[in-house]
């Protein structure tokens, strides 16, 4: 196998495992009325692959990556709406017993802080991209914001107390999707980083820490229906 090959089958690892995290966190968000990807990492995807897919697309035309992200960005748009479907009851405890009034206001700090969340996150993507430029700025901060989203992933699980929203799937097709891109931009090399990155290798590293941990977190927890099942 030339190293050509094994680049791009690396690059089909990723862009599959995370089409799958995508798909797999719409579905289930509909499911359990919820949403499948914290928040805050979520706004980074969505704003890095709203600026990534337009300018690499811009400078580097069609190629197999590029096509991913221009997937992703139309997916997570589906979990966008799950998170403001479904998120408010996160927002804030006890919604239920707020009254109509309290209720409505609770939806729009809701929605504005949402809203912030989101605008903050293309804010910091636009600065990556424009400090770094398109190659090392979407490889810096896709590494940074998915090590961010495994941290994210094992507080979601402690704050939910159950798999409400989460899933296996969602957490192996996770890490496996980060691991090879850690491997193709860490230590083979590619893109902006002909040499690889060490940056990027401890930081893919760190995902994989976090992800093998999250996953453990899921097998011992139970889900959402043992758990009402159960009070």
């Amino acid at each position: 196998m030339n190293l050509a090959t094994f680049k791009l089958i690396l690059t089909v690892i990723s862009g599959l495992c995370w089409t799958i995290v995508y798909l797999e966190g719409i579905r289930i968000g509909f499911r359990d009325k919820s949403y499948a990807i914290p928040f805050y990492a979520l706004a980074l995807n969505f704003a890095w692959e709203t600026l990534y897919t337009y300018f690499g697309f811009r400078t580097n035309g069609v190629t197999v990556q590029n096509i991913f992200n221009a997937v992703w960005l139309i997916f997570d748009i589906g979990i966008l709406y799950t998170y403001f479907k479904f998120g408010q009851k996160y927002f804030r405890t006890g919604l239920k017993d707020l009254s109509a009034h309290a209720a409505g206001s609770n939806r729009s700090w809701f929605i504005a802080w949402s809203v912030l969340g989101l605008v903050a996150a293309f804010a910091l993507q636009y600065g990556f991209l424009r400090e770094f430029g398109v190659a090392k700025g979407a490889g810096y901060s896709a590494f940074l914001q998915n090590l961010l989203m495994s941290v994210l992933f094992i507080a979601m699980l402690a704050g939910r107390g159950n798999r409400e929203g989460q899933s296996l799937s969602i957490a192996i097709n996770k890490w496996i999707g980060t691991l090879a891109p850690t491997i193709l931009y860490g230590l083979v090399g590619e893109g902006g980083f002909p040499r690889g990155s060490f940056l990027i290798l401890v930081a893919g590293l760190l995902c994989t820490v976090f992800d093998l941990i999250y996953v453990r977190m899921l097998l011992l927890t139970k889900d959402q229906a043992t758990a009402s099942h159960n009070r």
